[in-house]
């Protein structure tokens, strides 16, 4: 019985021991922490008195006011890199701005962060893809941005929009966009223009001085009347493609027209989606070609997720910063080392497509590519077939998802290779698959040998899968018909 009483003493004993010893501790850190806060007040305090008083952040006039024309690169003469390091914008310092760009300085280097944070970027079309675009630019040290856009917010702008929200709908997209930018990079001077971009109504002032230039127009005569002037004028202009009833991420890319201007664009078959409709009191009013806040702008509008005019957005800021940067991406990934590809399998396709015509290939077929900046290719046959280089890049990128076989397991072959499917059939979209050569020359041997049908051959699961290569391509005529 004592022993026991006195093995709960010493319990006791401990226990009280080990929660002195655990207040001292915790008091000891609270002590600590107290210290240090009050000498980073005092420090803070030091730093306030000794520092030169804040200066004013200029007005969107005055900061875009002394834009210059430089007939080297179109820069602005922005603080030089001597002053800059000392200048303060409403209280926040050059300090602070290379603390919070410092992830950016660490990747591109200190030279390159300077030419972005020198250039001028001006964003036509300031919806989906434009705000997006405008967002990460100001994010990622480009320090004069000028926004123009006509339109105003309105809920349904809500699924797509980088900055806008609920208190925002009635408000020109321009001023939410230059209202979010403030919030996050107070050092940019924003240029908030409520305007359409019309080439003959003083278009070219909106232009002045811009390094590169967003277009992100969703009218057609427009955005095309816009790379038209800045082609015309040696403005650098990255152009996206409508992102409208596409749902496919993987599809999107960037490639460069024959005028050299970089596009983003998805090469996904619309879905099933249509033009969202009007309602009947709107046809009764008149033409409906009238009803738009423009004559020539759009009245009926096709539906679009909310993540794909992102994606578009962060594709022209990724490019255009690398590009400001002096580090372009001057050779995207969908076009890079395909071109012999594409003509490896034109060639292939020709040499078979001859040798069904029975003809003994002399004479010169030439393909020139209407849209890729690039050789010709020749080839021989006796006569022009009727795909192109473009359907062969849908055949082989879209349609064949990169490459596939049309054979299962439907892996990218080692040696791949086009042939017509179904002999009975002339050439086309619809009738033209990828294979492995091995399969392919299968496929011509049992042809040879008199098997017109080449579901036969390769029984039901294949021809299951060309028939839905065959919807898709006829969907895509209808889409664009």
């Amino acid at each position: 019985m004592v022993d026991s009483q006195q093995r709960w003493k010493l319990i006791g004993v401990g226990l009280s021991a080990s929660l002195a010893t655990l207040a001292l501790v915790t008091a000891y850190q609270a002590y600590g922490r107290q210290r240090k806060r009050k000498q980073l007040d005092e420090d803070l305090k030091r730093s306030l008195a000794n520092a030169e008083p804040p200066r004013k952040l200029p007005s969107p006039d005055e900061a875009w006011g002394n834009i210059t024309t430089n007939n080297n690169n179109n820069n602005i003469n922005g603080p030089s890199s001597s002053s800059s390091s000392s200048l303060i914008i409403n209280d926040y310092s050059e300090e602070l701005i290379r603390e919070q760009l410092a992830r950016n300085y660490a990747f591109f280097g200190d030279e390159s962060m300077s030419r972005i944070r020198n250039s001028t970027v001006v964003i036509v079309g300031c919806g989906g893809v434009g705000s997006y675009a405008a967002m990460m630019l100001a994010r990622s040290g480009v320090s004069k941005i000028r926004l123009v856009d006509f339109d105003y917010v309105t809920l349904s702008s809500l699924n797509r929009h980088a900055t806008a929200v609920l208190v925002d709908v009635g408000t020109p997209k321009v001023h939410c966009v230059r209202q979010l930018i403030m919030e996050v990079a107070k050092w940019v001077h924003v240029d908030a223009r409520i305007d359409i971009w019309r080439k003959d109504e003083g278009g070219g002032k909106l232009l002045e001085g811009a390094d590169w230039v967003v277009d992100a127009i969703d009218n057609i005569a427009t955005k095309v009347d816009l790379l038209k002037y800045c082609h015309e004028h040696n403005i650098k202009v990255f152009s996206a493609m409508g992102a409208g009833a596409k749902c496919d991420p993987t599809r999107i890319q960037i490639r460069a027209l024959h005028q050299g201007i970089p596009v983003v664009y998805s090469t996904e078959t619309p879905s099933d989606v249509k033009l969202l409709p009007l309602p009947e009191e709107e046809f009764q009013k008149g033409k409906v070609n009238e009803l738009g806040v423009f004559d020539d702008f759009r009245v009926r509008i096709l539906p679009v997720i909310g993540p794909l005019p992102a994606i578009f957005g962060l594709n022209i800021a990724t490019y255009i910063l690398s590009d400001l940067a002096g580090k372009p991406i001057s050779n995207p990934l969908p076009i890079k080392n395909r071109y012999k590809t594409y003509d490896r399998l034109m060639r292939d396709l020709t040499a078979n497509e001859a040798k069904l015509a029975g003809t003994n290939g002399l004479q010169t077929y030439v393909v020139v590519d209407g849209c890729l900046p690039r050789k010709k290719v020749v080839s021989y046959c006796s006569r022009k077939l009727p795909l192109d280089e473009d359907d062969i890049w849908m055949i082989y990128e879209d349609l064949h998802r990169g490459g596939r076989s049309i054979i299962p397991p439907h892996d990218v072959p080692a040696r791949s290779t086009l042939t017509r499917w179904d002999f009975r059939e002339p050439l086309s979209l619809s009738n033209c698959v990828v294979m492995e050569l091995k399969d392919a020359e299968k496929h011509w041997k049992r042809y040879q040998e008199g098997e017109l049908d080449p579901s036969v051959v390769w029984g039901p699961e294949v021809t299951k899968e060309v028939e839905k290569r065959r919807e898709e391509v006829k969907k895509w005529k209808e889409w664009v018909m």
